[in-house]
């Protein structure tokens, strides 16, 4: 019999949160369902929005994943509400008075709306991407046409955040194959090997670049031959001994884990099978228990933790975003990897900043400074609009070049933080972190912001009518001069 509905907790979007704990650890509707003492039946209806959620399952819920109850929710309202006002922000809407505070009801209200709003625009952006595309590539006399319109990269984002881009089943997949083969830090490649060739039957080899041009890694599934290309420095060639172990021994929990209703087609579920091997991939590269006792022992200093453990600026940026295992976790750290473009190629965000998803990014931030003095750590603490501070790193990246011909792609990484937290991060010593004139004003854009005196301002604010004075010329057309 499903408990009492008296006390229940109204938020219809616990259901989504619900399910989505319940995947990042590895459980069935039935096995969580006997856990909360209620019917899988019930926990179906609960997971579809088609019934509240009592108090007391709430409270068992929160207890059994050890999360704070005051979270179930809040972290996708608001992500929601800031993804649909920066919708609303895009040019198209122009011509559409939108108050903020009539955004922020359509999401807290109607959220089910909401998503569906969302998942139209970005059908929009991408379909408006693919016909400038077909116009140029037409012009250029090339017929060929694509289809589709979705954006598997974006669903696999959403995705990998949903989840705070933790995955405890990997965690204890990666933790059990280190006893299993028996790895050690010093010889983790040899190791892989072995349990590859010992246990999955897989012969690795390392392929000639001439033969195997632009093919870092290949896996012949008929001759269970993985060749891997010459070129690969040792901690790449361990990434991808790692992640083809992972399509092979972990391919069940790999699948489970990558159905999610964020993944609306194959592709999508493609993309996000690779997102999760490449995650097992780190986890066994850089061991949890071992890899946060390094994070806090050298507070948090990239370069040490990298050699450490053999791997490079980007990975132990990207594995520092998943220590969230409860009772053990890290500083909660966003990241973001762009390009010279300011392309955005990776982002997830932990420490409660936003990113912009349909418009340029404020050029404020320091991760595109960072281009102007490759490979220097640059710190900067900013300060949004809304008030909260952010303690910040970039450092630009450049891939291992594959000859002398080839482009070797620069990137820039930023990592940070809440400012409450940039103590804990050897980047802070010597920087008044308290100090307000300290901090760079910044915003997520400039579509979004409300400042009206920032010289880098390239579009009128939503927020704000636009003032137009011929007699005036300030720094920027759009700007008014006056601070928020």
């Amino acid at each position: 019999m499903p408990p009492s509905p008296k006390k229940t907790v109204e938020n219809p979007k616990l259901g989504s949160r619900v399910r989505s704990l319940r995947r990042r650890q590895g459980l069935s509707q039935a096995q969580l369902a006997e856990r909360l003492g209620i019917s899988a039946s019930y926990l179906n209806l609960i997971e579809n929005e088609r019934r509240p959620m009592p108090a007391t399952v709430l409270l068992r819920l929160a207890q059994l994943f050890a999360v704070d109850i005051s979270s179930f929710g809040k972290e996708e309202e608001e992500r929601l509400g800031a993804d649909l006002f920066e919708v609303f922000s895009d040019p198209l809407f122009e011509a559409h008075d939108m108050p903020a505070n009539e955004v922020r009801d359509l999401a807290n209200d109607s959220p089910s709306t909401a998503r569906a709003i969302l998942h139209m625009f970005r059908a929009y952006k991408s379909s408006t991407e693919k016909t400038d595309d077909l116009a140029q590539r037409l012009a250029a006399g090339d017929d060929q046409v694509g289809a589709g319109t979705s954006l598997p990269s974006e669903e696999v984002g959403d995705f990998m955040q949903d989840a705070g881009n933790y995955f405890p089943a990997l965690e204890e997949a990666a933790e059990r194959l280190w006893r299993d083969a028996k790895l050690s830090r010093d010889e983790l490649a040899a190791g892989l090997v072995r349990w590859l060739e010992g246990h999955l039957g897989v012969s690795v080899r390392t392929a000639r670049w001439e033969t195997e041009k632009g093919v870092l890694r290949r896996f012949d599934p008929q001759a269970r031959v993985l060749s891997l290309s010459e070129l690969l420095p040792t901690r790449s060639r361990k990434f991808q001994l790692a992640h083809q172990i992972a399509l092979l021994g972990y391919g069940p929990l790999l699948d489970r884990l990558a159905e999610s209703p964020r993944l609306c087609s194959p592709e999508s579920q493609q993309l996000a099978r690779v997102a999760l091997a490449n995650y097992f991939a780190a986890a066994v590269m850089m061991p949890y228990t071992l890899f946060l006792a390094a994070a806090k022992e050298e507070r948090y200093d990239v370069d040490v933790i990298g050699r450490r453990f053999r791997t490079g600026f980007e990975q132990v940026c990207h594995r520092l975003t998943t220590l969230r295992r409860p009772g053990a976790e890290g500083v909660p750290f966003h990241m973001i990897r762009l390009d010279v473009a300011g392309n955005i190629s990776k982002r997830f965000s932990s420490s409660g900043i936003r990113f912009a998803r349909y418009s340029g990014a404020c050029p404020r931030w320091n991760v595109f400074a960072s281009f102007a003095t490759p490979g220097m750590v640059r710190i900067q603490l900013s300060r949004m609009p809304s008030g909260e501070a952010f303690f910040c790193i970039a450092r630009t990246v450049q891939k291992d070049s594959v000859g002398y011909h080839s482009l070797a792609p620069i990137h820039a990484i930023g990592l940070g933080c809440a400012l409450g937290h940039a103590r804990e991060l050897v980047y802070s010593d010597g920087i008044s972190v308290d100090d307000p004139k300290v901090a760079t004003p910044v915003g997520v854009s400039c579509r979004t912001c409300d400042r009206g005196d920032c010289e880098q301002r390239a579009l009128p604010s939503l927020r704000r009518p636009m003032q137009i004075d011929e007699n005036i010329r300030r720094l920027t057309v759009y700007g008014d001069g006056s601070p928020i």
